[in-house]
């Protein structure tokens, strides 16, 4: 699997093909049995620590320390990362902003609805500037209003020569934000390319269907 610098690049597949286990191999939270990783040419085994700073990782279930407000969070995602105070001040004043959580920055994590939880974890994953996000069904249990200032922040992102690599279920929304697409089913990669050279002549989801099986 080869993800090209500065795309959008979803990842499909049934449950239980592998989406998760890839995802979590590349972010370095499970060791592969074999194979390599490289992030931006650095081999993941070899230079652990290099690779994770390049990146800014989402899991899919999603854990965190509620107890904490907001700020608290990201000053101690942005310290952990190695920044000094400062600069994650600053950036958390920034993030806040773009994803509209600048009035529930005091409150605690806990408090927060499902769509906000998700924000606040993408923002901490975003704030040392990374050059790829490894995010696992960012969009899952997400209201549409937040959904929408998510993808908004992604696409800038993108544009300004990030790549994201996001796992999810919803067919229409990889159709119409990613440029490329794998389809995985059973651990192993059926389809990828552009989403135009996967889909062919019908949708995403007819080819999705008809890869893993159901047609």
């Amino acid at each position: 699997l080869e993800i090209p610098a500065g795309t959008f690049y979803g990842l499909v597949g049934p449950n239980g093909a592998g989406k998760t286990t890839t995802l979590s191999m590349i972010a370095g939270l499970l060791r592969a049995d074999a194979g390599t990783i490289e992030v931006g040419g650095i081999d993941l085994r070899r230079d652990p620590r290099g690779a994770k700073a390049r990146m800014g990782v989402l899991p899919d279930r999603l854990r965190t320390f509620d107890r904490l407000t907001g700020r608290q969070l990201l000053h101690y995602y942005g310290v952990l990362r190695g920044l000094r105070p400062a600069v994650v001040a600053e950036r958390t004043a920034d993030l806040a902003r773009a994803f509209d959580l600048t009035a529930a920055l005091a409150r605690p994590v806990s408090d927060y609805s499902a769509g906000m939880t998700k924000k606040i974890m993408l923002a901490g994953a975003m704030i040392h500037s990374p050059r790829l996000l490894v995010l696992d069904e960012p969009f899952e249990a997400v209201d549409p209003v937040s959904s929408g200032v998510i993808l908004d922040i992604l696409g800038t992102y993108v544009e300004h020569g990030g790549t994201v690599i996001l796992s999810s279920h919803g067919m229409e929304l990889v159709e119409r934000v990613c440029s490329r697409v794998a389809v995985i089913v059973s651990g192993q990669v059926l389809a990828e390319g552009t989403v135009d050279e996967v889909r062919g002549e019908g949708t995403l989801e007819e080819r999705f269907r008809e890869l893993s099986g159901g047609l």
